[in-house]
């Protein structure tokens, strides 16, 4: 319960029964310590520093790292004071944080998380239906806690001035440039040194052609031609 309330009896009734019902639910998946009523069983922190929300959600490893807060208000406590010191602080925690409000307190809700700046993992409504309690997600923020909390802590980067320069009155000369000394020849800029081989690349030699060669050609060979045959002379 929170040290600057003092809650009607009903609603302490009903807020000390909305904790064991939450713990019966979440102590399947983490160490589930609360706090009802006056009671400081579990605590967030150490020292005088340590706060005691409704309900501490631990892992079930060696270590026991925090997992998420779990903070039940009632009609009454939905107020500016109980946002500032209570929420603002969950809120800031590298875990997840849990708001569970009456249905009809949402709005007031969110106002007051949006005029604080305060970042609310998941608001949860509840309402009485018969003798059993309904809950409802109304809100659930996309920003994990680790990246709320680095963001938090991280200062805010600010733009460095630029030096403002006196703009020149109209028909003001332009400031003079300082002239160069007369013979000064201008040097002509420096070239990169390059070797032949690097500014003329060699042509690959070209490999001699070859001759063609002719082939001999063969002389048809003359056939011998027959004489005609002589008629004896007559006598």
């Amino acid at each position: 319960m929170s040290p600057i309330l003092v809650r009607p009896v009903r609603e302490q009734l009903e807020h000390d029964r909305i904790i064991r019902l939450l713990q019966t639910k979440w102590k399947r998946k983490y160490e589930a310590g609360m706090n009802p009523g006056s009671e400081q069983n579990a605590a967030v922190g150490t020292g005088p520093s340590a706060t005691y929300p409704d309900l501490v959600l631990l892992s079930q490893e060696r270590g026991r790292r925090l997992q998420g807060v779990i903070e039940v208000e009632t009609g009454e406590s939905v107020n500016h004071l109980e946002a500032l010191s209570q929420w603002a602080y969950f809120a800031r925690l590298r875990a997840a944080f849990h708001l569970y409000v009456p249905a009809g307190m949402v709005d007031v809700a969110r106002r007051l998380c949006e005029e604080n700046q305060i970042h609310v993992t998941e608001i949860w409504s509840y309402h009485l239906v018969g003798d059993q309690f309904r809950f409802t997600l109304v809100h659930r923020s996309r920003e994990t806690p680790a990246a709320r909390a680095r963001a938090i802590a991280q200062p805010a980067v600010t733009a460095r001035p630029v030096a403002a320069t006196a703009p020149r009155p109209p028909g003001a000369a332009r400031p003079a440039v300082a002239a160069r000394p007369a013979g000064a020849a201008r040097k002509p800029p420096a070239r990169a040194a390059t070797t032949k081989s690097a500014a003329r690349p060699r042509k690959p030699a070209k490999k001699p052609a070859k001759k063609p060669t002719k082939k001999p050609t063969k002389k048809p060979t003359k056939k011998p031609t027959k004489k005609p045959a002589r008629s004896p002379k007559r006598k």
